[in-house]
């Protein structure tokens, strides 16, 4: 029982990253701590021409195991490079996903006045 409290009043466990506030969005890094949630805690700063992140490990993860900080950060780091990659596949393909809603909303449309 004694380890127990022991645990319970441990410090919670935890890493920083930082970003360059010209080349890293924000809306990114909010992903990626969203991605966390469950796992670890993230709070996004901007300090000067940075963006802090402070990760701090659930002390009860819902999802798999704990992580250790390094193993948090690297976590952390697939997940803003994933985040900014589909913001990139998004934006190369905004014009060719106008064009198929509007073809699918164009069709519906017609099937409706034709049924109507």
């Amino acid at each position: 029982m004694l380890q127990a409290a022991k645990d319970a009043a441990a410090p919670p466990v935890g890493i920083s990253v930082d970003f360059d506030s010209s080349i890293q969005t924000p809306d990114a890094l909010d992903a990626a701590a969203y991605r966390l949630i469950g796992t670890a805690t993230c709070q996004v700063d901007q300090v000067a021409d940075r963006y802090v992140c402070r990760l701090t490990l659930s002390a009860n993860p819902q999802k798999g195991g704990a992580l250790s900080p390094n193993d948090l950060k690297e976590r952390f780091l697939n997940l803003v490079a994933d985040e900014n990659l589909r913001a990139r596949v998004a934006k190369k393909t905004e014009g060719v996903r106008n064009v198929i809603l509007a073809l699918a909303f164009g069709s519906l449309a017609a099937n409706q006045n034709d049924a109507g």
